[in-house]
């Protein structure tokens, strides 16, 4: 149940990122109301507090988060900038992903 909740946990907080980042990047890159920096910063504000949500080291959660994040990211791509992944897109998601689960859910010593 804990790997559920971690990998629950890690997508919510890398789509808060996301969201609070193309937010602004709407209104910079594409004219779109300054409005946008309001969800933006709650956004933002809400994926720090995603992060604090973890049940380990910071230092450990933020490695294994970048692979979340990659992964989302690359879906993200596709699904909200129309932009179909290529297969490499695919492999290194896929890489991350398997960087995140040894981090995350290998044995620990300490």
């Amino acid at each position: 149940m804990l790997e559920i909740r971690t990998v629950l946990l890690f997508l919510l907080t890398a789509v808060a990122e996301i969201v609070g980042c193309y937010l602004p990047y709407l209104w910079l890159t594409q004219g779109k109301s300054p409005w946008l920096l309001v969800p933006a910063t709650l956004s933002l504000t809400a994926f720090a507090w995603l992060l604090s949500l973890h049940p380990t080291a910071a230092g450990r959660i933020y490695a294994a988060y970048g692979g979340v994040y990659i992964f989302v990211a690359i879906l993200w791509l596709w699904l909200v900038d129309g932009i179909r992944p290529s297969l490499w897109d695919i492999v290194g998601s896929s890489v991350a992903l398997v960087g995140m689960s040894i981090i995350m859910f290998a044995p620990k010593n300490a």
